[in-house]
C-alpha cells in the first residue's frame, strides 16, 4: 500500500493470516477495532515489525472491506442455549462490518483463519445461495416450526447487505411460507423490508428488536462506527411501530461506567419512539474480546479503563467474564443487583414492562417441491 515517496506498508499472508508488517499510526478512521491479533487457530503466529517510519505522522492506510461468497449446504441452526429466548437462528453473513469494539461474535472468525480484530470487520462472508438452501430446508418433512432468529450473531442488515440483499431474499421465502421470524439489528435499513414485514407483523408473524447502546454520538462512533447513528435508530424504531410491526428496545451491551448512566434515558426514548418492550444484556468479553476490548478502552477512554475493568470484574467473580449459563447476560453481585433494579423500575415507568406477541408458528405453508424437488420435499395435500 503505497503512503507517498519512501513510505509504504505492505499486507502480507501467514498460512491465510494477514499481517500488516508495523504498528499503525493510530486508529483505523471508520473501524472499530484498535488491534489485529492473530488467529487462535493457526500454527504461526506473527509479530509486528517496525521499518522505522512508525510517527512521522503520515495518514493511517485504508482498511478495504472484502467480501468472500460462499455456498452453506444449510442454514438454520438450532440453539439449546437457556440463555436467549430462540431455538432457530440463521445468520446471512459472516463477520460484521459495523465494527462494534465490544461485539461477543468476533471470536467466531478464529474459525475461518482469520484475526477476531480488523478481520472481523473488513474480511467477510457471504452466504449466497441463503434463500433458495432455506426453501429446501424448510420443504423438509422433519422441519419443526419454530420463530427464525435472523441476524444474531452478525447484523443481517449491515452496510453490504444494500448490495447483497441476502436478507431481503430470505425474508421473502418466510414470508411466502408464513415462517414467523424475529429480527435483532441496530440498522436503519430494516426500514427497506416493511412491505414484508408489515404484513406479516399483522399476521403475528415478524417482531423487531432494536439494539442501543448509547445516545451519545461521540461514543457511539468510536464504539460502533459503522452502525446508525443513536438517533436515526429511534427513529427506526418509530418508523417500525408506526407501520404495525412490534418493537422491543434491546439495550445491548450495557457497559459499566460508559454506558450504565443512560439505561433509564435509553428506555424513555425508546418507549417516546414507539417500543413496547425491552430487554438488557450486560457487556460480555468472551475470549479474545477481553483483550480487543480493553485496548479499545486504553485507546479512546485511558481515564475510565480501569473503572470499567473493575466493574466488569466485580460482576464476574473477579474474572472479566463469566461464561456460565444464567450468568453471562446479566452478571452477579451488588453492581449486577443494582443494574437488574434499576432496569426494572426504569421499565416499568416508560411503560415497556410488556413482552412482545408470541409469534404464530400455526400458519406455516411448506414449499411446495422446495427449491430443488426430490424425496425431500413436502407434498402438498390438495
Amino acid at each position: 500500500m503505497d503512503l507517498g515517496p519512501g513510505r509504504f506498508r505492505t499486507f502480507v499472508r501467514v498460512q491465510g493470516v494477514r499481517e500488516v508488517t508495523g504498528p499503525l499510526p493510530g486508529p483505523l478512521r471508520g473501524r472499530g477495532a484498535t488491534m489485529d491479533p492473530g488467529a487462535r487457530f493457526e500454527p504461526t503466529q506473527s509479530e509486528p515489525l517496525d521499518d522505522g517510519w512508525a510517527g512521522d505522522g503520515e495518514a493511517p492506510p485504508v482498511l478495504r472491506t472484502e467480501v468472500t461468497d460462499e455456498h452453506p449446504r444449510t442454514v438454520l441452526s438450532w440453539n439449546r442455549s437457556p440463555d436467549v429466548p430462540f431455538e432457530l437462528s440463521l445468520n446471512p453473513y459472516r463477520g460484521c462490518e459495523h465494527g462494534c469494539a465490544y461485539c461477543f461474535a468476533r471470536p467466531a472468525h478464529a474459525y475461518m483463519g482469520l484475526s477476531p480484530g480488523l478481520d472481523f470487520e473488513s474480511r467477510l462472508f457471504a452466504k449466497v445461495g441463503a434463500a433458495e438452501c432455506l426453501r429446501r430446508e424448510l420443504a423438509r418433512p422433519s422441519h419443526r416450526v419454530a420463530p427464525v432468529a435472523l441476524g444474531i450473531n452478525t447484523d443481517a442488515y449491515q452496510p453490504i447487505e444494500r448490495e447483497r440483499r441476502i436478507t431481503r431474499a430470505i425474508l421473502e421465502v418466510l414470508a411466502e411460507t408464513a415462517h414467523p421470524v424475529s429480527i435483532v439489528t441496530k440498522s436503519a435499513l430494516v426500514e427497506r423490508d416493511l412491505d414484508l414485514l408489515a404484513p406479516m407483523a399483522e399476521r403475528g408473524l415478524a417482531q423487531v428488536a432494536i439494539s442501543m447502546t448509547t445516545l451519545d454520538r461521540r461514543l457511539s462512533r468510536q464504539l460502533e462506527p459503522r452502525a446508525a447513528a443513536p438517533a436515526r435508530r429511534l427513529e427506526t424504531v418509530a418508523r417500525l411501530s408506526e407501520a404495525g410491526v412490534p418493537v422491543s428496545l434491546l439495550v445491548a451491551p450495557l457497559i459499566p461506567v460508559l454506558t450504565d448512566a443512560e439505561l433509564e434515558v435509553l428506555l424513555d426514548a425508546g418507549a417516546a419512539a414507539g417500543a413496547v418492550a425491552a430487554g438488557y444484556v450486560l457487556l460480555r468479553l468472551p475470549r479474545e474480546v477481553a483483550p480487543l476490548f480493553e485496548d479499545w478502552l486504553r485507546t479512546y477512554e485511558p481515564l475510565k479503563a480501569e473503572h470499567v475493568l473493575q466493574r466488569l470484574r466485580e460482576a464476574h467473580g473477579g474474572r472479566l467474564y463469566d461464561s456460565t449459563f444464567g450468568h453471562r447476560m446479566r452478571g452477579a453481585g451488588p453492581y449486577a443487583d443494582l443494574l437488574r433494579q434499576r432496569f426494572r423500575l426504569a421499565r416499568r415507568r416508560a411503560g415497556l414492562e410488556g413482552h412482545l406477541v408470541e409469534l404464530d408458528c400455526s400458519q406455516f405453508v411448506p414449499p411446495v417441491g422446495g427449491a430443488c424437488g426430490g424425496d425431500s420435499a413436502q407434498l402438498d395435500l390438495f
